[in-house]
């Protein structure tokens, strides 16, 4: 059975604001966790990390639900575009669908390593999704600025939409993108460079986040760390 075990360094102030709401004293918490009160001051301090059990006890007493770690986040809009356009770095040219669910991959790959995602985007469920609402203006947008090359093409009577980064933006430095978010996005890219798109839509759509969710709800980046390893991306 995998552990998982959470980085409580981003629920310590969190933790500590709720307690006191309760009115409960960190000797009180601490005898409810069955922890001794050195141990409990620790997961306060952010010193401490917390098991999935004792996790779920602290979010009962508490009542603190994990997406409340989810809400916290700040969408950074132009790190999204940056995951783009590494992707299409990667790939040179990429199906708009496909595209979309590779950023997706690795929003939800970093989430399940770092308990947090590396745009905070939200997601979607939609018949292709999961993906944010800003996808599609955000392909827009990198478009008009000229850093993409959007090819409308006609296959067996269906639009084919196909992106390339254009030749004048593949020197601008994506600056946003950590050294370990580039390699993981690497990681994802080599395993699906040779898959249709079929197939990678297949795989997320029976991924938790995306068959818990009912449709055009928001999906739920904490149901990914209940994905086996192999199943994240």
């Amino acid at each position: 059975m995998y552990t998982y075990w959470y980085m409580i360094t981003k629920y310590a102030k969190l933790i500590k604001a709720s307690r006191l709401k309760k009115g409960l004293s960190q000797l009180d918490l601490a005898s409810k966790l069955g922890l001794s009160r050195p141990s409990y001051i620790a997961i306060e301090q952010g010193k401490r990390e917390l098991s999935m059990s004792e996790f779920e006890k602290l979010s009962g007493i508490l009542n603190i639900p994990f997406e409340e770690m989810e809400k916290g986040e700040s969408p950074n809009y132009e790190k999204y575009k940056q995951m783009i356009l590494s992707f299409l770095r990667l790939g040179k040219s990429v199906k708009k669908t496909k595209l979309a669910k590779l950023v997706y991959l690795s929003d939800f790959a970093w989430f399940y390593s770092h308990l947090n995602s590396m745009s905070g985007m939200q997601y979607r469920k939609i018949k292709y999704g999961p993906v944010p609402d800003s996808y599609f203006r955000a392909l827009d947008e990198l478009e008009e600025e000229g850093k993409i090359i959007v090819d409308r093409k006609n296959a067996d009577g269906k639009e084919m939409i196909i992106i390339s980064e254009s030749d004048s933006n593949k020197k601008q430095k994506l600056e946003s993108i950590l050294p370990e978010e580039e390699n993981l996005m690497k990681e994802i890219h080599r395993k699906w460079k040779d898959k249709k798109t079929a197939e990678i839509v297949n795989f997320t759509h029976n991924q938790l986040p995306y068959l818990m969710a009912d449709d055009e709800e928001i999906v739920s980046y904490a149901l990914i760390t209940q994905e086996d390893p192999h199943e994240v991306y």
